[in-house]
């Protein structure tokens, strides 16, 4: 949001809120929103939508990390694809890092071009509009997109990663310990880090 905001864009946000994600981090999303002044934020409820980690029945499963969510990617950009559609937008913008890569097939180069064929093909809309997908953080680690973030003033502050629900971050799940690892390798003071002794 806020680098396309940077770029003079009118920013529409679109959030997916899936089966036991936490209300905190549902929060997070909604204040930043607000923050960096979005023309519509829109938040859709997909609660038969689950990570592999909650799964618990599929054997088919076991290979990936408990945090992938099956056609994951398909299933958002097709419905902010119908978003867009329904706003005449035409750009999606989404947060992937390069990191991502190399844990998810739904984030290579590879599906979002055939992704975005598929879109366009469905839809003389967004034909018209020439909508394109972009990923501007794309080739970027973890630390590269933190020290980006502060550098043009992103809330950090608002941020969410905890896994867990709670009105702070538990400092102890993969999303905070992957969290705090980025930060320092950045060289960026974490504004909800807990104080050390």
């Amino acid at each position: 949001m806020c680098l396309a905001r940077r770029d003079g864009y009118a920013v529409r946000a679109f959030t997916v809120e899936i089966h036991d994600v936490s209300e905190s981090e549902m929060k997070a999303a909604r204040k930043l929103g607000e923050r960096v002044g979005v023309l519509e934020h829109r938040f859709v409820r997909l609660p038969d939508v689950r990570e592999a980690g909650d799964i618990k029945e599929s054997k088919q499963l076991r290979d990936v990390p408990p945090t992938y969510i099956p056609m994951k990617n398909a299933i958002y950009y097709s419905l902010a694809a119908a978003f867009a559609e329904e706003r005449g937008s035409h750009l999606l913008i989404g947060g992937h890092n390069g990191e991502d890569r190399n844990l998810f097939a739904d984030t290579s180069e590879e599906f979002f071009a055939s992704l975005q064929k598929a879109l366009l093909a469905g839809s003389p809309r967004l034909k018209s509009h020439g909508l394109e997908i972009l990923r501007p953080l794309r080739d970027m680690g973890k630390a590269e997109v933190i020290t980006l973030a502060k550098e043009i003033g992103v809330p950090l502050e608002l941020t969410w990663s905890c896994y867990k629900a709670g009105s702070s971050h538990c400092w102890r799940c993969d999303g905070c310990r992957k969290r705090e690892a980025a930060f320092r390798a950045a060289g960026v003071p974490d504004p909800l880090a807990p104080a050390r002794p």
